[in-house]
């Protein structure tokens, strides 16, 4: 579909014959957030790594932004950016020497005019000389996505992008993420933290058991999750009770 961003399709991967994906199915519509969440080992960053082309799978397909991961690899890098858990900045150099660097390596013409509208983009300009060494950790996370978007990628991975994060942080983060899909980057997100899929997620994927046991919107999974009333008020589930019940109940089968 012209519509999705990304497509996989029966996708597996096994190491030292240990299946870790046995046939994963979901698609990601282009300009969302897409949240997978899945417990530690379930195989999330396997999933990112074989989108990403740093990995091939064993079985099935996945297509990212129309190319396929395999046939197309050249075509997927040069459409794509992927931030991982820690930011990847150089602390010496300014945050405006940061995003040159990055800027130059890809040789995009305009470099300073593409590096001054996302100093201004992000909320650097005020630091961006200064040495990235003095930055707070969302400012760190900020420049280290901002570094991601240098040449405008149609699609940005986002693996635990407010890990170690203190609260002002995070929420510095989520505000960046949500500015990317309203500015139509389509945002690939994998979170330990499930309020942050709660809060920023247009579709939540559940992994576990190597497959995708849920998988819809937050109202969607909510009617999974049966309705608790006390006397006249109705307690609406959180995304962790609704993950906990899924997972509960795949490990019962």
């Amino acid at each position: 579909m012209q519509n999705q961003a990304i497509q996989v399709s029966g996708l597996q991967k096994s190491y030292n014959k240990l299946p870790v994906l046995k046939g994963v199915d979901f698609e990601a519509e282009k300009g969302s957030i897409f949240a997978l969440l899945g417990s530690n080992g379930a195989g999330k960053t396997t999933i990112v790594k074989i989108l990403t082309t740093l990995l091939k799978q064993d079985g099935g397909t996945a297509t990212v932004n129309g190319f396929d991961v395999a046939a197309k690899s050249n075509e997927v890098r040069q459409s794509i950016s992927l931030t991982g858990q820690f930011a990847a900045v150089d602390e010496i150099l300014t945050g405006r020497e940061n995003l040159i660097m990055i800027a130059r390596l890809r040789h995009l013409k305009n470099a300073s005019q593409a590096v001054g509208d996302l100093l201004d983009r992000f909320g650097l300009t005020e630091a961006a000389d200064r040495r990235v060494s003095t930055y707070s950790g969302g400012m760190r996370r900020r420049l280290d996505i901002a570094m991601s978007l240098v040449g405008k990628p149609q699609l940005i991975f986002l693996d635990e992008p407010t890990n170690g994060l203190d609260p002002e942080g995070r929420l510095e983060v989520w505000k960046t993420v949500k500015e990317l899909a309203k500015n139509g980057t389509t945002v690939f997100l994998t979170t330990q933290y499930l309020e942050e899929a709660e809060q920023l997620a247009d579709q939540i994927a559940i992994l576990d058991g190597g497959r995708i046991i849920a998988h819809g919107t937050l109202a969607e999974l909510k009617m999974l999750f049966p309705p608790a009333k006390v006397e006249y008020v109705e307690k609406q589930p959180t995304l962790e009770e609704i993950f906990l019940a899924i997972i509960g109940k795949n490990e019962a089968k």
